[in-house]
């Protein structure tokens, strides 16, 4: 009857096993809870873009993505980037293809498109629209976003141009996403346009080099780790 005792009350030998494995399962749990970030699976981002996003004109391994991942690798970032850039797209083309871009893996998006919507000079209550759109499918699905914009030129005239560079900031505010003003800011920050044109963009005057990607993605990333901040558990 002592020994029964013993067991209920949890003194004894029994009790004491019983003790003993109790503080081994809690100290395994509080191990396995220190080292789960280092098993967690890494942040899946799906870039949304045109040639920009694409890397058009470069090696593969210098285009926007790569130099982005290897960025933010370099900077002890656990993610995944999804190059979903389609060369010449349109935010329209962007719409169009959203949803099977946000598979259920992504955690989180960058958007970057509009480029193309000001070569064809489109109306920017039709690009506003369609990246309205595409935001409401990230809402839709509880994703963080990164909204970069683009600063349209004056020869459309003062009212496109106020709409067109208006659209981002007011998007990214009315969805709560991160913004940051321009794709391009790195290089049109420059002093000398004429030298930058010559250092970081390719021929055509329109799509960066490698050297100008890598000041791109230099200038992004802060705000891309900040988008990963808000997509990790």
């Amino acid at each position: 009857m002592r020994a029964l005792r013993g067991v209920a009350s949890g003194y004894g030998a029994d009790g004491g096993i019983r003790k003993a494995g109790a503080g081994l399962a809690a100290a395994a749990s509080a191990l396995w809870l220190s080292l789960a970030p280092a098993w967690a699976e890494p942040v899946v981002v799906a870039a949304l873009g045109d040639s920009l996003t694409q890397g058009y004109g470069l090696p593969q391994q210098d285009g926007f993505v790569p130099q982005l991942q290897a960025w933010l690798e370099a900077q002890g970032e656990e993610v995944t980037l999804i190059n979903a850039g389609v060369s010449g797209d349109t935010t329209a083309g962007g719409l169009s293809r959203v949803d099977w871009t946000l598979t259920p893996e992504v955690d989180a998006l960058i958007v970057a498109l509009g480029g193309n919507d000001l070569l064809r000079g489109i109306d920017p209550a039709v690009s506003r629209a369609n990246l309205d759109g595409i935001l409401s499918r990230a809402a839709a699905r509880g994703l963080p976003v990164l909204l970069v914009g683009l600063e349209a030129p004056g020869n459309y005239g003062l009212d496109y141009k106020a709409a067109f560079d208006a659209m981002y900031p007011e998007l990214a505010a009315q969805y709560g996403a991160l913004h940051e003003e321009s794709f391009l800011a790195a290089l049109t920050a420059e002093d000398d346009q004429a030298t930058a044109l010559r250092s970081y963009m390719q021929s055509d005057g329109i799509h960066p080099n490698a050297a100008g990607v890598a000041k791109i993605v230099a200038a992004l990333g802060p705000s891309v780790q900040a988008l990963i901040a808000r997509a990790a558990p």
